[in-house]
């Protein structure tokens, strides 16, 4: 195996928690919360860390090691809805009284399946593609900015596809709108509080793993999973 093949334990630690936070944002979404006088879902606690993650892996590794990572985290995903599914139609023991519940938490809609899944693809995609594009055009410079706005457009493209999917026809239009601003205002704010510690994460992965790549002459085609 060539050694450009391998990869660290920082890059393995971040693409598990990547992974477990897609994973957990999706079965948080089940729960819909009060913050002050805004109704949100439960998977905005955890959804955004996926972004800022996202956003580490594109500036230290680049965006071929997240290529890789958003197609696992895709995977992941897809596997907990299809087993889900499978439990949900096995039958229940008599004695067992939690059927309903866990129907609830697992029984996704195809639609909203459907929709969450393409969504991530889009969103995580952009997401990397913004992150590497505006490293090489800075030089490296102003992670911050780019780390903000890689998450604006992969927020967006994520919510424009989500929710007129998977709410489409369900809900007059303007609230469909008002929801999918509040999602992307409120998980950019997200990005924002907790930057000072990305960029804290990010300089020490650099230091620590000695990798600080820039996409030049890169093929940005999202099916070319084996090029890691």
């Amino acid at each position: 195996m060539e050694r450009k093949n391998l990869v660290s334990i920082p890059f393995m630690s971040l693409g598990i928690v990547f992974c477990v936070c897609l994973v957990a944002a999706n079965l948080l979404e089940t729960k819909v919360v009060q913050l002050g006088f805004l109704s949100v879902t439960a998977g905005l606690i955890v959804f955004p860390i996926s972004y800022i993650i996202n956003d580490c892996i594109a500036e230290v590794w680049g965006f071929r090691k997240a290529r890789f990572i958003i197609w696992m985290g895709f995977l992941m995903n897809f596997m907990v809805v299809l087993l889900g599914q499978i439990a949900i139609h096995m039958p229940a023991a008599p004695f067992w009284e939690g059927d309903e519940a866990f129907n609830f938490v697992f029984g996704m809609a195809p639609r909203i399946a459907v929709a969450s899944l393409l969504a991530f693809l889009a969103g995580s995609f952009l997401n990397a593609y913004v992150m590497s594009r505006m490293k090489v055009a800075s030089r490296g410079k102003h992670f911050s900015a780019r780390a903000i706005l890689s998450t604006l457009a992969g927020e967006g493209i994520d919510s424009l596809i989500f929710f007129p999917l998977a709410f489409g026809g369900l809900m007059p239009v303007g609230e469909l709108c008002k929801m999918m601003a509040v999602q992307v205002v409120l998980k950019t704010l997200y990005e924002i509080v907790v930057l000072p510690l990305t960029i804290v994460v990010v300089r020490y992965i650099k230091r620590i793993d000695g990798s600080d790549v820039y996409d030049e002459h890169l093929s940005y085609n999202i099916l070319k999973i084996k090029e890691v």
